[in-house]
């Protein structure tokens, strides 16, 4: 999920009565919740094809869960002795062991947020490179920042006035935001077989079928089926009687008989951008100068320019 629906997520626990626990509660929340995030530097840093092959991996498995807590409340409890108090002497200390389980509650709720999309998390990095894919929510899905926005500020406005279960609307904000994404996930696997028996009936025998979220609208769903001899990519809309539409261009082909395929794919930028493609396909452009592949991945683009979900290796002319 995208940073707004993570910190949101912070937010609506820390206002859910959690940020009394201790002093830097709420501050811990909101930290812990985005903390996996630091492998994004190398977008930043304009290493995109790197970050296709380390994203959500290290940072979100078992392993970065387990020790994130640890770093996240040693920074906070030095920065109470070294800052907090030494401006405030009054003020009552932060609790370790508090400030520790919070930030294990909110770094637990990113990567589980992050399986809800269709990019997917590496649950058991660095155990296994394998992905998990939720394909339940869009990544910057905005019923879910307008479920916990309003329950946060809401609760916001109720403890600074000191009015009576001012926990309550953020509360039932994260509960609701619960059963959307629960609702979305039955509706993947609804939208999932409506495409497997219309590929069948076709004469398709669908070996994946993804089922991803479409932004603003929770009524359809983009279909990418993996058929053996490409994908066919379409639509299930739920409203009205669900059925599965495709594009009309027929399947779409791998291209990965070409030799320079093979070539760009043990490259290092082609092999980080194959760990992480879930529909690749390739295409072949050779001019004098060398030869051009375009890897693509059809979940997300079909465009071999496209800034994202598409990558370009160039091999050199013999």
């Amino acid at each position: 999920m995208d940073n707004v629906s993570h910190t949101l997520v912070g937010a609506a626990l820390a206002h859910s009565g959690l940020r009394r626990k201790t002093p830097l509660a709420l501050a811990t929340l909101l930290v812990a919740a985005n903390i996996p995030d630091v492998d994004g530097v190398l977008y930043w840093m304009g290493a995109s094809a790197s970050a296709y092959g380390f994203r959500r991996g290290w940072t979100h498995g078992v392993l970065g869960v387990a020790v994130w807590p640890f770093v996240l409340a040693g920074l906070m409890l030095a920065w109470d002795r070294w800052v907090r108090r030494r401006r405030h002497p009054e003020a009552p200390p932060a609790v370790g062991t508090t400030l520790l389980w919070l930030a294990l509650l909110a770094v637990a709720t990113h990567p589980l947020l992050d399986w809800f999309n269709t990019y997917g998390v590496r649950w058991l990095m660095p155990f296994s490179p394998r992905w998990a894919y939720g394909d339940a929510l869009f990544i910057a899905d905005p019923w879910v920042w307008l479920l916990l926005g309003f329950g946060w500020w809401a609760s916001r406005r109720r403890w600074a006035a000191g009015a009576p279960r001012a926990a309550r609307p953020a509360r039932w904000a994260l509960g609701a935001a619960a059963a959307y994404a629960a609702l979305m996930l039955a509706t993947g696997v609804a939208a999932r077989a409506v495409a497997r028996d219309a590929l069948v009936a076709r004469g398709y025998a669908a070996v994946r079928v993804m089922a991803g979220p479409e932004p603003l609208t929770p009524f359809r769903r983009q279909i990418v089926a993996d058929v053996g001899e490409g994908y066919v990519i379409g639509e299930v809309d739920f409203l009205g009687r669900p059925r599965f539409v495709t594009d009309g261009a027929g399947p779409l082909r791998r291209g990965d008989a070409d030799p320079a395929v093979a070539a760009a794919a043990r490259t290092a930028r082609g092999a980080a951008f194959l760990r992480w493609a879930r529909f690749p396909f390739f295409i072949v452009d050779r001019r004098p100068e060398g030869t051009v592949v375009h890897l693509v991945d059809a979940r997300y683009t079909v465009d071999p320019d496209a800034r994202f979900g598409a990558l370009s290796v160039t091999l050199p002319a013999r």
